[in-house]
């Protein structure tokens, strides 16, 4: 399996190259030439596996140049019921006839992030070594919140890595920030950006494309790689889980296999639903993917309209995470709906950044509507599906959640489709202590406690157990609380390397 450009489909690399590079010299993101198929049968009989089994078998598919031991190496050293508390790994919630939240939070840093970034760090060194690179790789992230605590956590102290985490200065909640500021490890860096996750995620990529600096590192044996979604292996994990819960409820008899499920995903950047497009383009039964925006909703109204307009009021919401106007991974989708239309996916891309808009034509419009449902929640809609959701169920969700739930709500309000659907849960709610607890109805004891008061009232009142990663952060020392400007990266990026 090689992988092309979606900008310059000349370029074709192995899933090595692929995943050591992070992003193709033009600005490209990688994706594979092909899209390997799995049967029913072959999800019949996986569904008796282990999470780890599930992986192998789905990883081995697109990791092609990864010999057999190399990919059981990387998928036993990520997915431990140590890092993740639970033998599932990513367990299956049923939370009525209709509704089964997938529950990706289970890992260290309580976000979904934990289930490609805990494996990332192994087949990334893994990859350097195949190909017999003699330099240090430079992870370079931009996040709205979650991917850099996850990525902080999977390269803490790899050998032949440092990390550099950016993160919106006022756009992620105190326990995450709290996760990133206190951050152990000899080889991390963090630094918060003045401005928006986009103005942090444009620097960044700024800096991958710049050709003069790329040479001035390699001068000093030193190459740059990404840990966002841009990185195909930070993707391709996120198909597993997909797969993963479709095999759970085939086990548990709530399905049959070969029965259709919709699949529903808060998402700000794309990439957690494009893995869910991807197990349905492998032959997983999935029927609709609906995708879940809160008030930034650039991709309801690009999915409803065919236009991509990031020109728009940014919004700092409860569910952070989301709050994101450039959503890379979409750049995948357009190549893959497209044909591998490397040219017009590079006109787009073009047009976006110089316009900061673009309008994709009728049949690609067509394509994506199809498959996939738009939808939006904002922070008032947010909390009260919080409410309803715990009154209803019993089940207390996290702020990014809630807003998938309730695009689910208003998708099967609007179109009649009861077909069950697996909701991705990519948050504890625990994260979001205060908006959750706000929710359900405690808002003046929200104003009086402190973060680490709020885990604690939390656990107490809804019968909860804090998570021990977060209960934690009250003993631990705050390492990073440098803020630059967004032209300032490179320079902090050089002067945490001088070390």
């Amino acid at each position: 399996m090689n992988y092309k450009s979606t900008r310059d489909n000349s370029i074709e690399v192995k899933s090595s190259e692929a995943i050591a590079k992070g992003l193709s010299p033009e600005g490209g993101l990688f994706v594979p030439e092909s899209i390997p198929t799995v049967s029913l049968t072959n999800i019949k009989y996986m569904a008796d596996m282990s999470y780890t089994q599930r992986a192998k078998e789905i990883l081995g598919r697109f990791l092609t140049d990864f010999t057999e031991d190399e990919l059981e190496n990387c998928i036993a050293a990520a997915y431990t019921k140590e890092k993740f508390e639970t033998n599932s790994i990513a367990p299956v919630y049923k939370m009525n006839d209709s509704q089964y939240v997938l529950e990706l939070w289970h890992g260290p840093t309580c976000a979904f992030k934990d289930m490609a970034l805990q494996i990332l760090p192994h087949l990334l060194t893994t990859s350097v070594k195949k190909l017999g690179i003699d330099r240090e790789t430079v992870i370079l992230v931009a996040t709205s919140g979650d991917t850099g605590k996850a990525a902080l956590e999977g390269f803490k102290d790899v050998a032949g890595t440092k990390i550099i985490v950016f993160f919106p200065d006022e756009g992620v909640s105190q326990i995450q920030r709290l996760q990133m500021c206190t951050q152990e490890g000899k080889n991390v860096f963090v630094s918060a950006v003045n401005g928006n996750f986009d103005d942090a995620q444009n620097g960044v990529k700024a800096i991958f494309t710049d050709k003069e600096y790329e040479n001035e590192l390699l001068s000093e044996k030193k190459a740059l790689s990404s840990a966002n979604s841009i990185n195909w292996g930070r993707l391709v994990p996120q198909i597993v889980y997909y797969f993963s819960a479709y095999c759970d409820m085939v086990k548990a008899e709530e399905i049959e296999c070969g029965d259709e499920v919709n699949v529903c995903v808060p998402t700000g950047n794309f990439g957690n639903i494009l893995a869910a497009y991807y197990a349905k383009c492998m032959g997983l039964p999935i029927k609709k993917l609906i995708c879940a925006s809160n008030k930034n909703n650039v991709l309801t109204d690009f999915i409803n309209t065919g236009v991509y307009d990031r020109n728009r009021e940014f919004y700092v919401t409860t569910s952070p995470s989301m709050d994101i106007l450039i959503s890379s991974n979409l750049e995948r989708l357009l190549y893959m709906i497209s044909g591998g239309n490397d040219s017009l996916v590079k006109g787009y891309m073009t047009e976006l950044k110089e316009n900061g808009k673009y309008a994709v034509s009728d049949e690609i419009k067509e394509e994506i509507k199809k498959n996939f449902y738009g939808g939006c929640a904002d922070d008032e809609k947010c909390a009260k599906t919080i409410s309803d959701t715990y009154e209803k169920f019993g089940y207390v969700t996290d702020t990014h959640t809630a807003v998938a739930v309730a695009v689910h709500n208003e998708y099967v309000k609007e179109t009649g489709d009861e077909t069950k659907t697996i909701i991705a849960s990519t948050a504890s709610p625990f994260k979001f202590n205060g908006a959750v607890l706000s929710a359900l109805g405690n808002e003046e004891q929200v104003a009086e406690l402190d973060e680490f008061r709020l885990l604690d009232k939390l656990a107490e009142d809804y019968e909860l157990r804090v998570p021990a990663s977060l209960k934690s952060l009250e003993e631990k020392e705050i390492r990073f609380e440098v803020v630059c400007d967004k032209n300032q990266m490179k320079a902090v990026i050089n002067e945490f390397l001088k070390n």
